[in-house]
């Protein structure tokens, strides 16, 4: 059985998010850092990026051996999906993904899975958050709502999915039948 336990670690900015009632929750979005660890995505969150003196980061990260932080609480919009922020939480897995050449077209593939004990804290997690937040209803991950796709860095005339993660080694089957969520996926 996993103990849940929160290792709360807020953003520099935290206090500057816009502030929502849980009610306003009704969707999780499941991300990968696409780093290599924990600490190189703590550096990422913590760069302003807009004038509001906020910048990308998802509430909830989960490192490999199953340890969750939270950088931002489920009552401040934190910037993680576009279009979606506002009514999710999001919840980042540390995984490489594609890093360090995310748009190269060479490098596409998402190969690192993801460990056991990383996904049983997830399932703890969204058990926990159906419990408080009521409202919520939906789960997807970040390539189901960021269907966008951007020049490859690689190759001129040459386009990838900007958002391929939590990508094909995340184990939805797993997850989807120890909560209570309905996988959405836009398009």
């Amino acid at each position: 059985m996993f103990a849940l336990a929160l290792h709360p670690h807020p953003l520099p900015y935290v206090l500057a998010l816009d502030h929502r009632p849980l009610a306003a929750i009704d969707t999780v979005v499941i991300h990968c850092t696409e780093l290599p660890d924990l600490a190189t995505a703590r550096d990422y969150g913590e760069r302003v990026l807009y004038p509001s003196g906020t910048g990308n980061s998802g509430h909830f990260y989960i490192d490999r051996d199953g340890r969750i932080e939270e950088y931002v609480p489920p009552d401040r919009v934190a910037h993680h999906t576009h279009g979606w922020n506002a009514r999710s939480i999001g919840i980042e897995l540390v995984n490489t993904g594609r890093y360090p050449r995310w748009l190269d077209s060479r490098h596409q593939a998402m190969a690192e899975p993801y460990p056991d004990m990383q996904i049983t804290a997830l399932i703890a997690l969204l058990q926990w958050l159906e419990g408080k937040v009521g409202t919520l209803r939906g789960i997807a991950g970040h390539e189901d709502l960021d269907l966008g796709e951007v020049d490859a860095s690689d190759a001129a005339g040459v386009t990838v999915r900007r958002k391929r993660d939590p990508g094909p080694l995340f184990p939805w089957p797993t997850v989807l039948s120890e909560v209570g969520l309905q996988r959405i996926i836009a398009g």
